[in-house]
């Protein structure tokens, strides 16, 4: 947790440049009828037109309230353990329970007017259009941070109109991160929060499961015309997932556009999202401010953060919390890692994108989010093969993600290790197989048979042939046997000899290098 505060307390005291990313409505798309209008994301930045001539854009404004679980094996004032999916009630001390005897914990505790930092941000990345080539950096900032307890959950039986309490997550620590409203659709709030969801997981302050309630997301969404002040919010409650996030965002902004072009209004009110249905539903309304009747928790002395200059001396940094002490120690965050990855290997920036997320992707369904990942994959396999880091990463992300992605695997669980595939490349740098071939000896690596890339080539005869008269015979064979398509070349379409060269290919079972067949191929056809 102390490492999450380190990062965002860097930026306290800064100046802020704020980036709106301006959207604006077109007619006709999205999941309302036709003629109706939707948003649309402009990645670039600036006022996208409407659509309609004459029509006013709309302006979505979108901030975010995100609670994190702090990474903790036990309850924030008490020994109960944490752990998701046990028995209802359960996990619950005296103390959490509130019975007569105890402190009275009848109540939620929270930083309510001295929070643990203020004034941060955070940098995002997103895709222009869908496209990972196209990518832009966005800023968000973060108006605080604080500690808080979690409540119980309510579980409602509409069958016996019954609602039954189950205390097992009361007292659990939280962060609460406030966002401002700096973004402006569906696509800006993901991006935000899955840059963060990595942040928490790559420092271990949280591990930010949202498939078990570790992240969850408010989002306040509102819309206004360009010169006008910010609208009529609405409050988003209780969002699990990223994806869903983008859609109740996305559907939010809609739907209060259509009701404001209707001549209606907006009600301040809190809203669920109905993951079923693709829309958001009402749940109560805010028009009224509402008391929660904040005062001091008698029982517990203040939080005192220090830095090097405000420490008082002859203080042991064990005893304080000392942020440039912790600072110093925190591993490098997910942007810093990005960059040392295409600058060290000279990958490309949506590569290193894709390696981070991937690394996420697993650890937001694993119990351990410290686990070296793809990223460290990577390098190890960089460390031991001869080939280049710019085609090493192609074997990675196209041939290692999909074995791991169709038997829903993680990095540390794969049958074929950063040394075996580095054995594998090495080969094919050597051009002692083919690339084909070395795709046939990943699959058997795969199976997990213990052999070595070399035993598995020798076994399986895919050696490339180093006789160049015999493989003149086969181009030769493949030529005779394609008339039209060597009329064709000799017409000059080149891209038929693809497919003279894939025959060749395949009556040499993959072990005849492509590059010489195919100067082999047009020797023999210019002739």
């Amino acid at each position: 947790m102390a490492a999450v505060l380190a990062m965002v307390a860097r930026g306290c005291g800064g100046v802020w440049r704020r980036l709106r990313q301006r959207c604006a409505v077109r007619p006709g798309s999205g999941p309302f009828p036709r003629g109706e209008r939707a948003v649309a994301c402009n990645a670039r930045g600036g006022m996208m037109s409407a659509g309609k001539s004459g029509l006013t854009p709309w302006i979505p404004v979108v901030g975010l309230e995100i609670h994190a679980q702090i990474s903790s094996n036990s309850k924030l004032f008490s020994g109960s353990q944490v752990q998701f999916a046990a028995p209802p009630n359960s996990l619950v001390s005296f103390f959490d329970a509130s019975l007569p005897g105890t402190l009275p914990a009848g109540y939620q505790i929270t930083q309510q007017r001295v929070p643990i930092a203020v004034n941060g941000s955070l940098s995002y990345s997103l895709c222009i259009d869908n496209k990972m080539s196209q990518m832009v950096t966005k800023t968000v900032r973060i108006k605080q941070i604080q500690l808080e307890q979690d409540s119980g959950k309510s579980l409602h039986d509409d069958a016996r109109s019954q609602t039954l309490v189950d205390l097992n997550r009361a007292g659990v620590g939280l962060m609460e991160l406030v966002m401002e409203p700096d973004m402006c659709c569906g696509e800006e709030a993901a991006a935000a929060v899955r840059e963060l969801q990595l942040i928490l997981q790559t420092l271990g302050s949280s591990q930010a499961v949202m498939a078990e309630g570790q992240l969850r997301v408010d989002a306040n969404v509102s819309v206004h015309h360009p010169g006008e002040p910010y609208g009529v919010r609405t409050e988003v409650k209780n969002i699990n997932s990223i994806r869903f996030l983008a859609k109740a965002v996305d559907y939010e902004i809609q739907r209060q556009i259509e009701e404001l072009g209707n001549g209606g209004t907006i009600s301040n009110e809190t809203r669920a999202f109905d993951s079923k249905l693709g829309c958001t539903v009402p749940m109560r309304d805010k028009e009224g401010k509402q008391d929660y009747r904040f005062m001091p928790e008698p029982n517990l002395p203040p939080l005192i953060l220090y830095d090097a200059k405000s420490l008082p001396a002859n203080m042991n940094h064990q005893q304080v919390i000392n942020i440039d002490w912790i600072r110093e120690r925190l591993p490098d965050l997910p942007s810093v890692k990005r960059e040392k990855l295409v600058e060290q290997y000279g990958i490309l920036p949506e590569h290193s994108f894709t390696l981070l997320v991937w690394q996420q992707d697993q650890n937001c369904n694993s119990r351990h989010s410290n686990e070296d990942g793809l990223p460290e994959f990577f390098e190890n396999v960089v460390k031991q093969t001869q080939m280049k880091p710019k085609k090493v990463i192609g074997w990675i992300l196209n041939d290692l993600l999909s074995y791991l992605k169709q038997h829903s695997l993680t990095v540390k669980e794969s049958p074929v290790s950063s040394f075996l595939l580095a054995d594998l490349l090495n080969l094919l740098e050597k051009k002692e197989i083919s690339s084909t071939a070395a795709k046939q000896v990943l699959a058997e690596l795969w199976k997990g048979k213990g052999k070595t890339p070399l035993e598995t080539v020798k076994e399986q005869k895919l050696e490339l042939l180093q006789d160049q008269k015999e493989l003149e015979q086969i181009c030769q064979a493949v030529i005779d046997g394609q008339e039209n398509e060597v009329m064709a070349i000799k017409a000059g379409n080149q891209k038929v000899l693809n497919k003279l060269i894939g025959l060749v290919q395949k009556k040499t079972q993959g072990r005849s290098n492509p590059v010489l067949v195919k100067q082999l191929l047009e020797k023999k056809l210019s002739e």
